[in-house]
C-alpha cells in the first residue's frame, strides 16, 4: 500500500482487515511464539545495550521470524497473529532497554539487587508502561493518524502486508543468526583469534587505535547508518588520540598524583587515564547532550502535554461493546484501578522501600514521560526518542527530592536508582507499545488484544532478565571492557554527584563544555558523547558497519535503496540476535568454570582477526547484492 493511501482522511480510513472481519488473533500459538521471542530479542538488546550504550528496533525482525513460522511450519494465513507475535516480542526489546540502561548502575554502587528485586521493578515498570498508554491511544494513534506518522509502526504494517516474502527475508535472519553465533563461538568460545585489537601508533605516546571484532557491532553500525556512526567514531577518537595523549603529554611532568588516580599521569597506561579522566569527562559530556536533546524538545514536550489533558477531557463514555472491533481497548475503569494498584504495591513492596514519595514520583514522572514519548516517537521514531535526557532529568529530581527529604547517602542513592529505573522501563515500553498500535490500526488489529500482548510480553521477557542480569555480571563484569553499561554508569555518577561531593567536578564540567561547543558544531551533541564515552574499539566496527551500508546504497535508486537496506536490516538483526544469544550460553558456561574468559588466544595476531573481521563485512556486502539479484533489481 503507498503512503499516501496510508495517510488518508481518517473519516475514510479502512485498515487492511476490516472492523467487519474477525481473524484468529490472540491465539495460544501467537502467544507461545510471542513469549520466546520476547525473551530471546530481550536477551540480544540487554547485551547490545550493555555493550555499546544502544538497542535496536525488534519490530520487523520479529514481523518476519512471526510470518516464517505461522506460515512456513503451521500454515496459518492471519496477518493479526503475526502482528501479535511482533507486538510481544518487541515487549522485551523495550523491556531490556529501560533495564540495562538502569539498573546496572545499583551494582556499581556494591548494591547488586536479588533476582526478585529486579524482576519486581521491570514488571512495575513494564505494566506501568502499559497501562498509561492505553487511554492515549484513541487521540494518538487514531485522532492524529494524518498528523503523527509512527515511522518504525508504519513500516512494520507494510511487512506484515507483504507476509508472502516472509519464508525468503526469515532466511537473511537465519543466516545473520548462524553467521554471528559462529564468530562469536570461535573467538570468546574457542578462543582461536583476538576479538580485541588494539594497537599504537609508533612514538605517539598513550595514542591507541583499537576494534572490538564483533558481528553485533557490525550489524549495529549498518542500521543506525554512516551519519550517526561517524559522529560515534568522532567522539572515539578524539578522547583515544587527541584527550588521552593531551592528557598523558601534559601529565607526565607533575611528580604528583591528580585526583581521583592514585598515581602520578606519568605511571599511568592509556587505559588507566580512560579509566581515571575521561569516563568523567565523557559522563558530563552524555549527561549534558541527554539534556540538550531534551531542551531541543521542549516546545513539543509542553504541547503534549497540553494536547493530552484536552484529548482526555473531550474523550465521550462509549461502552465497550458499542464500539467496533476495531477500537477496543482496555476498559478506562481496569486501567485506573491497575495504576493505583501498581502504585500502591511500589510505596509499600520491601523489595523496593521507596516508600510513598518514591511511589508518588513514578505516578508523576511515569505519566508525564510517558505522554511525551507516545507522542514523540510518532514524529521522530523510537531511535531518536530522547530517553537519556527524560531519565536524567527524572533522576536529578528524584535525587533532590529525596536527599532533601532526609534520605541521604547510599539509602538515597539506591531509593533514587530505584525510582528512575521504573520509570525509565515504563516509557520505554511506552514508546514501543505506540508504534505497535499504529501497526495494529493500520493492519485492522483488535486494540485490547494487543495491549493484553504487551503485558504478556512485559511478564515473560521480565521474568528472565533478572537471571540476565546476573548472569552477565557473574561471567562478563557489569562496567568492565566487556560490558561497560556506558548509560547505567551515568546514572550512577549523577547520583553520587547529588548525594556526595567526591567526584571530580572539574572533569564532568569539561565535559558539558565539550558538549554544548559540538552542539555548536551542528552535530549531535548525545551521539559524539557516547562515543567518547565508550572505548574507541566500540566505535570502529560500528563505522564499519555504516560503510557497507554506504558501499551497498552508493549511486542506487531511492526504490533500490530501500530494498536494500530492508534486506541489510534483516541480516544485521540476525548478526546482532546470533551473537547476543551465543554471549549468554558462553556466561552460562563461564561461571562453572567450563570456559576461561582469560585462556591465551591460539592464533594471536591482530592482522588475522582484522582480516576475518573485514572478510564479514565483505560477505554483508556481498549478501545485499545477491538478494539484490535474486529479486531482479
Amino acid at each position: 500500500m503507498k503512503r499516501g493511501v496510508i495517510l488518508s482522511k481518517k473519516k475514510n480510513f479502512v485498515p487492511y482487515i476490516s472492523a467487519n472481519n474477525s481473524l484468529p488473533e490472540l491465539t495460544i500459538t501467537a502467544v507461545l511464539i510471542g513469549f520466546v521471542l520476547a525473551i530471546v530479542f530481550g536477551a540480544a538488546n540487554a547485551y547490545l545495550g550493555l555493550k555499546t550504550g544502544l538497542t535496536v528496533s525488534a519490530s520487523i525482525p520479529a514481523a518476519v521470524i512471526s510470518m516464517a513460522i505461522l506460515r512456513g511450519i503451521f500454515k496459518r494465513q492471519s496477518i493479526l497473529e503475526n502482528n501479535i507475535v511482533q507486538t510481544m516480542t518487541t515487549a522485551g526489546e523495550a523491556l531490556a532497554a529501560g533495564t540495562i540502561f538502569t539498573l546496572p548502575a545499583l551494582f556499581f554502587i556494591h548494591a547488586a539487587p536479588s533476582q526478585a528485586t529486579i524482576t519486581f521493578i521491570v514488571l512495575m515498570g513494564g505494566f506501568l508502561g502499559v497501562f498509561m498508554m492505553v487511554p492515549l491511544r484513541r487521540m494518538l494513534i487514531v485522532n492524529e493518524h494524518e498528523v503523527l506518522p509512527y515511522p518504525e509502526g508504519t513500516a512494520c504494517a507494510e511487512v506484515l502486508k507483504s507476509g508472502e516474502q516472509g519464508g525468503s527475508q526469515a532466511k537473511l535472519i537465519g543466516y545473520g543468526f548462524l553467521i554471528g553465533g559462529l564468530f562469536k563461538i570461535a573467538g570468546d568460545g574457542f578462543h582461536l583469534f583476538k576479538t580485541t585489537i588494539e594497537t599504537g601508533l609508533g612514538k605517539f605516546k598513550f595514542a591507541t587505535l583499537s576494534m572490538d571484532t564483533m558481528p553485533a557491532l557490525l550489524g549495529v553500525g549498518y542500521i543506525i547508518g554512516p551519519r550517526i556512526a561517524g559522529q560515534m567514531i568522532a567522539g572515539g577518537l578524539l578522547s583515544s588520540v587527541v584527550l588521552i595523549p593531551l592528557i598523558g603529554f601534559f601529565g607526565s611532568a607533575n611528580p604528583a598524583a591528580i585526583f581521583p588516580a592514585i598515581a602520578p599521569i606519568g605511571k599511568l597506561t592509556a587505559h588507566d587515564i580512560y579509566v581515571n579522566y575521561i569516563r568523567y569527562i565523557g559522563a558530563g559530556a552524555v549527561a549534558a547532550g541527554g539534556l540538550i536533546t531534551l531542551m531541543k524538545t521542549l516546545p513539543l514536550l509542553i504541547s503534549t502535554v497540553k494536547d493530552t489533558f484536552t484529548g482526555l477531557r473531550g474523550r465521550g463514555s462509549t461502552n465497550f461493546s458499542d464500539l467496533e472491533r476495531t477500537d477496543r481497548d482496555i476498559p478506562s475503569k481496569m486501567i485506573l484501578i491497575g495504576v493505583i494498584l501498581l502504585v500502591l504495591i511500589i510505596a509499600f513492596s520491601p523489595l523496593v522501600n521507596v516508600g510513598f514519595l518514591g511511589a508518588l514520583s513514578i505516578a508523576i514522572f511515569g505519566f508525564l514521560f510517558v505522554t511525551v514519548a507516545s507522542r514523540i516517537v510518532g514524529i521522530v521514531g523510537s531511535t531518536t526518542m530522547p530517553v537519556s535526557g527524560m531519565t536524567i532529568a527524572t533522576l536529578l529530581i528524584v535525587t533532590i527530592l529525596f536527599k532533601a527529604s532526609g534520605h541521604i547517602g547510599q539509602a538515597g542513592m539506591i531509593a533514587s536508582l530505584i525510582v528512575v529505573s521504573i520509570v525509565c522501563v515504563s516509557l520505554g515500553v511506552a514508546g514501543d507499545i505506540s508504534q505497535d498500535l499504529k501497526t495494529g490500526f493500520l493492519v485492522g488489529g483488535t486494540p485490547w488484544k494487543q495491549q493484553v500482548a504487551m503485558m504478556i510480553g512485559v511478564l515473560s521477557s521480565g521474568l528472565f532478565i533478572g537471571s540476565i542480569l546476573i548472569l552477565f555480571d557473574q561471567s562478563y563484569g557489569l562496567g568492565s571492557d566487556a560490558l561497560p553499561a556506558p548509560k547505567a554508569a551515568l546514572m550512577q555518577i549523577v547520583a553520587q554527584g547529588i548525594m556526595s561531593s567526591d567526584l571530580p567536578w572539574e572533569f564532568i564540567f569539561i565535559g558539558i563544555a565539550l558538549a554544548v561547543t559540538i552542539e555548536f558544531l551542528g552535530l549531535n551533541s548525545l551521539t559524539v558523547a557516547v562515543g567518547f564515552y565508550l572505548p574507541l574499539s566500540v566505535s570502529t566496527p560500528i563505522m564499519i558497519g555504516g560503510i557497507v551500508r554506504v558501499v551497498t546504497e552508493f549511486f542506487a535508486q531511492q526504490e533500490v535503496k530501500e530494498k536494500r537496506e530492508r534486506v541489510g536490516t534483516l541480516f544485521a538483526s540476525g548478526l546482532i540476535a546470533g551473537e547476543a544469544l551465543i554471549s549468554v550460553i558462553i556466561a552460562l558456561l563461564i561461571v562453572p568454570g567450563f570456559i576461561n574468559p582469560e585462556a591465551p588466544v591460539i592464533f594471536d595476531s591482530n592482522l588475522l582477526s582484522c582480516l576475518l573481521f573485514l572478510a564479514l563485512a565483505v560477505l554483508f556486502i556481498s549478501i545485499i547484492w545477491r538478494q539484490k539479484r535474486t529479486d531482479g533489481e
